[in-house]
């Protein structure tokens, strides 16, 4: 494709308070560690590399849009969170962020636990081989068909989110002459800094048991009195994307203050509380997540601090990061379609996907950062809008971002960060067609999810 020069949009003088970015960055060939897995680089050409290919090979291998996949990176997070927790504590990969049975059988071979939320979940990591005790399973409306296949294949718990789902659960295990281990979720009360769609602990919102009220005392006082449940536990899961561990601290109060309470009334401490997930990861230059071992010891310094302020043991502390691993670890791949310069005000970048293999944007007004890729540019930055080709306004893939002013239509640009919900939230929206997930390491790359195909989507259609 030629790289002919067209009318650009506006340079930085004229944006400095457009969008997320003040100003472009100093250079726009630099890659950020942050953003970025840890075998992207740059070849001698200026080409970006994942697992030492190089991305203009990828996309003719496998085609665009693709999510790329660095399993060195996945396998080195689960092993840096499994390091950080210990034996004394229980990490679970979070699979609703990205599952798929290669990255099953990556998190057990790494010696991670898994929580799923669905039967099909389920479905998939039992077919992988993960061991049934290592996975637990989430979900605020989960059917008897789902419970059933779950008791029968003797998931190691149950996260029980509602007083139907408690009596539920009960009366299946005692009909397959089982004892289930559950835990109970509870909503603390505690406002994540978050989008309002990510913040899960808050009162008004459909997941757990409140613990206002005294609605989640009752739940234990009514999970205890059943033959066909072992309570182990109390769950609370605050949101997603978030850097301030303040929220986790009034959590953690809260829930050591209900095992204080189960304790006076019943004579029973539970011996395991779940914080849940949501540690946010850096989307753009200007986020500062937490690494895994400052998040253990900040976690299990508030929980011991609390149960000894109320006479309590510590319980075994158990996490459930899910971005955290595989949001850092992958990146989407788009070729540039066509480019369209608005005059004072940005440059819109068409690409060949958009909101069906990314809809975070669309849906949280979500944050990316966008590079050239095929090759390095020592052109000016350019303020540019990066859309999909769906008939929708709101087809938006990178909201503000800078890249350079001789960007051209064939040129290959990525989206980093793209692990998390992306592939697992796609659609068919206008018929697309999904991306692949392309898994690279050490010179090689295999789908491990391959590209829909118009006969997939032409099959389900019987009409």
């Amino acid at each position: 494709m030629s790289r002919s020069a067209h009318p650009a949009g506006p340079r930085h003088a004229d944006v400095l308070t457009e969008g997320h970015y003040s100003a472009p960055p100093a250079d726009l060939n630099s890659l950020d560690p942050k953003v970025w897995s840890s075998t992207v680089t740059r070849d001698k050409g200026g080409e970006l590399t994942v697992g030492g290919l190089g991305v203009s090979r990828l996309a003719e291998e496998f085609g665009t849009p693709a999510y790329f996949l660095d399993e060195t990176d996945f396998r080195a997070r689960c092993r840096a969170w499994a390091d950080a927790f210990g034996r004394d504590a229980d990490v679970f990969y979070a699979g609703k962020a990205f599952l798929s049975r290669a990255v099953v059988r990556w998190l057990h071979e790494e010696g991670l636990n898994l929580d799923v939320c669905s039967g099909t979940e389920l479905a998939t990591a039992l077919d992988a081989g993960m061991p049934a005790e290592r996975i637990a399973f989430h979900g605020n409306n989960k059917s008897e068909a789902e419970i059933r296949r779950a008791v029968e294949a003797g998931v190691g718990r149950i996260v029980l989110d509602s007083f139907q789902e408690i009596v539920r659960v009960a009366h299946i295990a005692q009909e397959l002459g089982t004892v289930q281990k559950a835990f109970i979720r509870v909503t603390v009360g505690v406002e994540a800094h978050t989008h309002e769609f990510i913040a899960t602990a808050h009162e008004d919102q459909k997941f757990g048991i409140a613990l206002a009220d005294g609605q989640a005392a009752e739940a234990v006082r009514r999970a205890l009195k059943l033959d066909g449940l072992e309570l182990i536990g109390i769950h609370s899961h605050i949101g997603s994307q978030i850097f301030d561990m303040a929220g986790f601290e009034v959590s953690a109060r809260r829930v050591v203050q209900l095992l204080a309470e189960v304790r006076d009334e019943h004579g029973v401490e539970l011996p395991e509380i779940d914080l849940g997930g949501g540690l946010g990861i850096a989307y753009t230059s200007e986020d500062d997540p937490r690494e895994p071992h400052e998040i253990a010891t900040a976690l299990s310094e508030i929980v011991t601090r609390e149960c000894s302020a109320a006479g309590l043991r510590a319980p075994r502390i158990s996490v459930e990061p899910g971005r955290a691993i595989v949001g850092p670890t992958a990146f989407t791949l788009y070729e540039v379609g066509t480019i369209k310069p608005l005059e004072g005000l940005r440059t819109y970048v068409s690409v060949d996907g958009g909101m069906s293999d990314n809809i975070r944007t669309a849906l949280y007004d979500a944050e990316y950062s966008v590079s050239l890729v095929s090759r390095t540019s020592d052109a000016e930055p350019m303020l540019v809008r990066v859309v999909g080709k769906h008939c929708e306004s709101g087809d938006i893939v990178v909201r503000d971002a800078f890249l350079p002013a001789d960007l051209a239509p064939g040129d290959l640009i990525a989206v980093p960060a793209t692990g998390a919900y992306c592939r697992s939230m796609a659609s068919n929206y206008n018929h697309a067609l999904r991306p692949p997930v392309v898994a690279v390491r050490d010179g090689s790359a295999r789908v491990i999810v391959r590209r829909e195909t118009e006969e997939d989507l032409l099959r389900l259609d019987v009409g």
